[in-house]
This record gives C-alpha cells, structure tokens and sequence, in this order.
C-alpha cells in the first residue's frame, strides 16, 4: 500500500472526521444564534431612565404617535421627543412625581434623556420611515402593539426574510394613511385588506422592490 499511496494519507480519515465534526459544530452554532430571538433582538427590553408607559399615554390619554415622534413621516429615521415635548404637559401633569425627576433635571440643565434605543438596524441596511409610513405601512407592523406596551420591547425580528415578507406581498400591509398611527386597526376582512392594499399600491405606486440595492447600499 506504501507504494501505491502517500504516507501523508495514513491521517486523511481522521482529518476528514475532524473537519466534519468542526464544520457541523459552526454551522449548528451559526443557525442556532442567527436564526432564534438572539439575534433578531425579539423580546429586548432594556431599563429606561424613565419609566414611559405607552399604554397610558396612547391608549389612556389618546396621544397620536406623531405628538412625539414627530420626524417619522418626512426623515429616515423615527426621532425621540425632545425633554421640551414631555414639558409641555409634565409642567402641569404630575409636575412633582418622583418618577419624573430625570425629566425635570433634563429641562433644567439642558442635558437629553439618556434613553436607551431598542430598535436598531444593523448599519450595512438602509432603512427609510417616511417612505413606508406615507405609503401606508403602519407602525404596528415592524414594531408590534407599542400603544398597548407598559414598557416598549422588541417585538418584531426584522431580519432580511422578515422585511422580504412585506416586499413580496405589500398588499397584506398597507392601510389608508390616516389609520398609520391607529394601531389597533384591521381591515373588516382578508379580502377587504387585499382589495384595499391592491388599490393602494396602484394610486400610491408602491414599488415590490426586492433587489438587494434596495437596502443594502
């Protein structure tokens, strides 16, 4: 056998075992972190320096999204209310309340609120809101039901395949425009949504892009 094959060959069964099992390994361990809520972020829900209730203040209160969020329909991304915003109420509304101590010492001295961001896009994707929140896309879809959250988590994966569901079929998403920021709205059926989400990507010219360019540039 030693003049017909290389000494060297005596190892390669074993190597092959080993680099076999080491593949598997990494690939095993690659699924398991990319594909489960690791990595997509589902369920984070960081401690906040104040405690924000979006169940009061939308639900409760009846506070449009846009009141705070007020960049989301004309920037690519969704700003976060300036101290001055929740002033504007919490001068008079609980103007004591130790919970809100943050906020005040926000206004006095000028320095933002250290809020944590929970959404977050990893930077090789280029994501715009104005151009899904005025084609009909609601916040509901991408961030879940924040108006009914005590505490805002992740609710939502956005990963590639995820987004790539609404491109493929944006019919089953769109709404009309003024129910953007009612969460808790639905169509009356399926095919009422699917008629309606037809009719809007033909007025509105809503574009199934799926080229990789699309977001990633």
């Amino acid at each position: 056998m030693s003049d017909i094959f290389p000494k060297w060959t005596n190892h390669l069964p074993r190597q092959i075992i080993i680099g076999a099992l080491l593949a598997g390994t990494a690939v095993t361990g690659a699924v398991t972190y990319y594909f489960t809520p690791k990595y997509t972020r589902v369920g984070y829900q960081p401690i906040q320096p104040v405690a924000f209730p979006h169940s009061v203040h939308v639900e409760q209160l009846g506070l449009d999204c846009r009141y705070c969020h007020n960049g989301v329909e004309k920037s690519w991304y969704s700003n976060i209310p300036a101290t001055s915003t929740c002033m504007n109420c919490h001068n008079q509304v609980l103007k004591d309340d130790p919970r809100l101590a943050v906020v005040r010492e926000s206004a006095a001295d000028g320095r933002p609120i250290p809020w944590v961001q929970i959404h977050k896009m990893p930077d090789y994707v280029y994501f715009n809101h104005s151009v899904h929140v005025n084609r009909g896309v609601s916040c509901v879809e991408c961030h879940g039901q924040i108006n009914q959250m005590d505490e805002v988590y992740h609710a939502k994966p956005l990963s590639m395949s995820y987004c790539l569901d609404c491109h493929r079929n944006p019919a089953a998403r769109l709404r009309p425009l003024e129910k953007i920021t009612d969460l808790d709205w639905k169509a009356a059926s399926a095919d009422q949504q699917l008629a309606l989400g037809k009719r809007f990507i033909h007025d509105w010219g809503v574009q199934s892009l799926q080229n990789c360019s699309t977001c990633h540039r």
